[in-house]
């Protein structure tokens, strides 16, 4: 009897010491659980859909509850799931956990997560077995990895880092990461630059977007660069049709020679965008976000 009674004390106090992440992480993983089951038994796709739905409501007045309003300028006070959807054949499924706040789609935007929920995130990916999407546990270690922008914040296309930018820390921040890059599906160029800007503060992870501002100029030595790997990489593939050495994967030598050229046209940018005139602007436009972000 007495042993009975101190399993049901012990298991009273665990539900009362429960914390408010512990129920949500509860709850988005019953509602995963749920669709999953839903899709297993092949139910109609409306009503996954509208499961779906119903369950992101929930977490997403969990985490503003949790969270708390947004207090930096310029950004709406209320925020949305950061997360896409909780259907595991769905883009957007397994991002970051977390708020997203921006006034318009075009406009900038800032994810809100806790330490607590994004050191919970980072242990689920540093689980992952496929390198593309494995993770270090350390926020620090995570921050400065594009791999970490493109699934904690990205849905439909991955991340490539340009630069870091140094910033100073601002008063009272723990960690500040700025970099430059931008979301591509492809290799390449992107002359749409992104100004990404982590803070770590306390118990809040905040991780602000952009457009870079001013635009990010095109450096002809540069598209020199991308321009003369393409034109190799072409000719290999070309020359290479129908042949037995023909093959899609990561070890063609077309697609070798297209990635060796993004990553030497990066390189370059990284080299020569900071002597550019345009380039004390994108500095400050980082700093900006990093202090307004650490309530500075």
């Amino acid at each position: 009897m007495r042993l009975v009674l101190t399993l049901l004390l012990t298991l009273s106090a665990s539900a009362a010491f429960a914390s408010p992440e512990d129920d949500y992480i509860a709850a988005r993983d019953k509602a995963i659980a749920d669709i999953t089951a839903q899709e297993s038994a092949n139910t109609a796709i409306e009503t996954i859909d509208a499961q779906n739905e119903k369950a992101l409501a929930d977490l997403q007045q969990r985490l503003a509850t949790i969270l708390g309003p947004l207090s930096v300028k310029d950004f709406p006070a209320t925020g949305t799931m950061n997360i896409e959807s909780l259907n595991a054949s769905d883009i957007g499924y397994g991002m970051l956990d977390g708020l997203r706040y921006a006034q318009s789609d075009d406009s900038p935007s800032i994810v809100a997560s806790t330490r607590g929920l994004t050191e919970r995130w980072l242990k689920s990916k540093s689980a992952e077995t496929e390198a593309d999407f494995k993770l270090p546990t350390d926020i620090g270690a995570a921050l400065k990895l594009d791999n970490f922008y493109t699934q904690a914040i990205g849905s439909d296309a991955a991340f490539s880092g340009t630069l870091d930018f140094s910033l100073k820390k601002p008063d009272g921040a723990d960690m500040v990461v700025a970099r430059l890059g931008g979301w591509t599906q492809d290799v390449g160029p992107i002359y749409d630059q992104r100004v990404v800007v982590a803070v770590v503060k306390g118990d809040r992870v905040l991780i602000a977007e952009a457009s870079a501002s001013p635009a990010v100029p095109k450096i002809a030595a540069c598209d020199s660069i991308w321009a003369a790997a393409d034109a190799a990489a072409q000719k290999t593939q070309q020359e290479n049709q129908g042949s037995d050495q023909e093959d899609s994967s990561a070890s063609d030598p077309a697609n070798a020679a297209w990635e060796k050229g993004d990553a030497d046209y990066r390189a370059c940018m990284a080299q020569r965008l900071p002597g550019d005139p345009s380039f004390p602007a994108l500095l400050k436009q980082a700093q900006g976000l990093a202090d307004s972000m650490a309530g500075k």
